[in-house]
């Protein structure tokens, strides 16, 4: 909806005041410590109110998220809609409003300013990095810049993708522009990039300097399509990417689906989950999936971090055709207990990278970096202490402030550590957590 909201607010913003009412499913959202960050990542440009006690949500008969209550000049509800609205219809239904307390002198046209934080840093939100050992080079999503910044893993940088700021041109390094991209793939001299909220999959040409299309039109989809050319389906959210051979699996958050695309045919169709939200494993056509947001693959796996469940969950690459679960119970069932089997609780993760058979966990709203071991389903923190922070220092006395992307290369993970708009690298041997020092 925030798309949407931003488009109303731009169209209407002499008529119409927007305020946001935060009331929260996880508990780490309901800290004012975390909203902040959030509401600066997110752009949003109105004033938000933290609701952590549900207050508002009670008063107003609130019974699901998204819900639009419509206040009048005078102060009275006229009107409330629950779930999501395209803005053809919620535009319509404003410009009545506005037509109708317009000729009834009720419209005070004088203006209210807001102004948005803005920390200046080299990196303003990073969501997901990639590592690659081959080429040496780290591949930063720039997510609050709205670019790719390739670096080498000493963190020199190399290369800037994108021209800044959000828009969606392809062309060349230098013009082309993304909104808030997210998950990345390497394959060859190709990097696939999840343009999140232009709803497209774009392909970097390294070799020639060039950005491009290769799935999605950039309108937001809605799951009702479930295959197609890829240049003709509309996606929503796509999140994170992982690529074997001539295929590139997407999380698309928004349909709460695994899709897969085939790069030589250049289609692409649904590889697991119906599209409703929640945690059921068996054949993965029929599986329940809750927001993906991170990929990685090892073998004939694909795992997966199921966030709005904050779960870590598989899907067979075979023949086998399944979907299973490692870690979590369902939507509301979040907390940071280490352990073994259904006693393991995360909050929110985000980001999931495997080495030898042990996922690595971006368990964001932790602030902690988790192992994950598959077949014993065994769970336990490796780094951070829970807090949010921005420390240096060896395992759980080093700080976090809600990472979002993981890599593993040459005995080291990479960590897009979002909100305090940095990459830490952790020593796989040691534990030791260090600040990577980006250099232009």
């Amino acid at each position: 909806m925030l798309a949407v909201l931003r488009e109303l607010e731009h169209k209407y913003k002499q008529e119409v005041v927007t305020i946001g009412v935060h009331s929260a499913k996880f508990a780490a959202e309901k800290e004012i410590i975390n909203l902040r960050p959030a509401v600066r990542r997110l752009r949003i440009g109105h004033p938000v109110v933290n609701d952590k006690d549900f207050r508002v949500w009670q008063e107003y008969a609130v019974h699901s998220w998204p819900t639009l209550i419509f206040i009048d000049p005078v102060g009275r509800v006229i009107g409330k809609h629950e779930g999501g609205i395209p803005f053809a219809a919620l535009g319509r239904l404003v410009e009545d409003m506005v037509r109708d307390f317009d000729a009834r002198g009720m419209l005070n046209r004088a203006p209210l300013l807001f102004q948005q934080e803005i920390e200046p840093t080299f990196l303003y939100f990073p969501g997901k990095v990639l590592a690659d050992s081959r080429s040496g080079r780290l591949f930063i999503a720039d997510t609050g810049h709205h670019r790719i910044v390739i670096a080498g893993l000493d963190g020199r940088v190399q290369q800037v993708i994108g021209a800044g700021g959000p828009g969606y041109r392809d062309g060349s390094f230098a013009t082309c522009s993304f909104d808030a991209p997210q998950g990345m793939a390497l394959l060859g001299e190709s990097l696939f990039v999840a343009d999140t909220e232009n709803h497209v999959v774009r392909r970097v040409d390294l070799r020639k300097g060039i950005v491009e299309t290769i799935a999605g039109t950039s309108d937001q989809g809605r799951p009702r399509v479930r295959r197609g050319l890829a240049r003709q389906v509309p996606l929503s959210s796509p999140w994170d990417l992982a690529v074997r051979r001539d295929t590139l699996y997407i999380a698309m958050a928004g349909f709460h689906q695994l899709w897969a695309l085939d790069l030589v045919g250049e289609t692409m169709s649904v590889f697991a989950g119906t599209g409703h939200e929640g945690i059921r494993d068996g054949s993965r056509e029929r599986a329940w999936l809750a927001q993906p947001s991170g990929l990685t693959i090892e073998d004939e796996r694909l795992y997966f971090a199921d966030s709005e469940s904050s779960a870590i969950r598989w899907v067979d690459l075979g023949p086998k055709a399944e979907a299973g679960t490692i870690v979590g119970l369902g939507l509301f069932d979040f907390g940071d207990v280490d352990g073994t089997g259904d006693a393991v609780l995360l909050q929110h993760p985000l980001g999931v990278a495997v080495l030898d058979g042990v996922l690595y966990v971006a368990d964001t709203y932790n602030h902690k970096i988790k192992q994950v071991f598959p077949s014993t389903r065994e769970t336990t923190t490796f780094a951070g202490s829970g807090v949010p922070g921005n420390q240096d220092g060896i395992g759980r006395a080093a700080g976090f402030h809600e990472p979002g992307g993981i890599s593993a290369a040459e005995g080291r993970l990479y960590v897009a550590d979002t909100d305090n708009h940095a990459i830490r690298v952790i020593d796989l041997t040691t534990g030791e957590v260090r600040t990577l020092e980006i250099r232009e």
